[in-house]
């Protein structure tokens, strides 16, 4: 309990705790950041990690000079390309078996079950609309190995993909991260950031079932 209380403190104060870290650490902030990104990405054990948050505080964070832009952008796109060819590796080994997973600690059947589903109605394009909604990030990779994608056709998303978000959000927060009032809500911004997305995955999944049945 105190594990998940101390992940959603992180969470929900991303802004205060990687500002703390920057100044006690410097620029050991570029490692962790990397690390949390690609684990997040790259381990389909790992969906909890604030992925969209965490980019935009860090977009925020270059604003008023902490960061780099140009070096946070190159490494943490680096970290998200790099993530999703581990998950799809990962996918592609063990390929069919998973569907016989039962869920457990270390494995969310629902989570990869949705991201099939999205993965079959949607296609390719799942590895690049995936960055953006929480959990099916961390699965539509796997699910893209598991399905046998071809290499050179998921890096395609997969580069694509990962520059629209990593980009997308790390902008977003440089330009607006800093506003007053975007400071104030930050942590309902935080929230939405994570909900909006979830349900618009939850919606299509449950629309996805009602049609096969």
């Amino acid at each position: 309990m105190d594990i998940l209380l101390t992940l959603v403190d992180f969470i929900l104060h991303v802004d205060k705790h990687l500002e703390v870290f920057v100044q006690t650490y410097g620029a050991w902030v570029y490692a962790l950041l990397f690390l949390i990104i690609f684990v997040e990405t790259g381990v389909v054990v790992m969906p909890f990690l604030p992925g969209d948050s965490l980019l935009f505080v860090v977009g925020a964070m270059c604003g008023v000079g902490l960061m780099s832009y140009p070096l946070t952008v190159a490494l943490l796109l680096a970290a998200a390309i790099l993530g999703n060819q581990s998950n799809y590796t990962i996918g592609r080994y063990f390929g069919p078996k998973v569907f016989g997973w039962e869920d457990s600690r270390w494995f969310n059947k629902k989570a990869f079950n949705q991201a099939h589903a999205f993965y079959e109605k949607y296609g390719g394009i799942t590895i690049v609309a995936a960055r953006f909604m929480p959990f099916l990030r961390t699965f539509a990779p796997f699910v893209a190995g598991v399905a046998q994608m071809t290499r050179s056709r998921f890096t395609f998303f997969d580069v694509l993909g990962g520059t629209l978000w990593v980009g997308g959000i790390v902008t977003v927060g440089y330009f607006f991260g800093n506003i007053p009032w975007v400071k104030l809500h930050l942590d309902k911004i935080i929230w939405a950031m994570i909900l909006v997305p979830g349900l618009f995955v939850l919606a299509g999944a449950w629309r996805s079932r009602a049609k096969a049945a």
